[in-house]
């Protein structure tokens, strides 16, 4: 299987550049994309003027601006093109309505940042070791 793209869609600039990091050290070499906030990461995803190419895996904060990640999940889900690809809810909320209501939109994970960095390392290693390299997608999102 090819290296695919992670969409990361993250509004804090230190937790993108921890991510990136923590994928690095685990020498996890895919590119990420990074959208800032839900609008930008619907743009991403569904802009009618230059279609991207699907991400292998989204990475989605439940507390973005302008569009929150249960927003963006929502559409991820409801849309034909986009309903299978993978995404991680990875965020700092430990709220009980934001985890049920993540996988009731169908979220494939939710993981709630470690604060410590050598934990948060660890934990997105896992994601990335599990979602980009052991985890087995439909042809179609390959």
């Amino acid at each position: 299987m090819k290296a695919g793209k992670i969409l990361l869609v993250e509004d804090s600039s230190d937790d993108q550049l921890l991510i990136q990091r923590a994928f690095r050290k685990h020498n996890i070499v895919n590119d990420i994309d990074i959208a800032m906030d839900g609008v930008e990461a619907l743009d991403y995803l569904f802009s009618a003027d230059v279609p991207q190419p699907l991400p292998q895996l989204i990475l989605l904060d439940v507390k973005l601006p302008r569009v929150d990640g249960l927003e963006v999940l929502r559409k991820v889900r409801a849309n034909n093109r986009t309903r299978l690809v993978p995404v991680v809810m990875l965020t700092s909320s430990d709220e009980e309505r934001d985890i049920v209501e993540s996988y009731e939109l169908g979220a494939n994970s939710y993981v709630r940042k470690p604060v410590d960095f050598h934990q948060f390392a660890n934990a997105v290693s896992q994601l990335g070791l599990y979602w980009l390299i052991l985890n087995e997608p439909p042809e179609e999102l390959e």
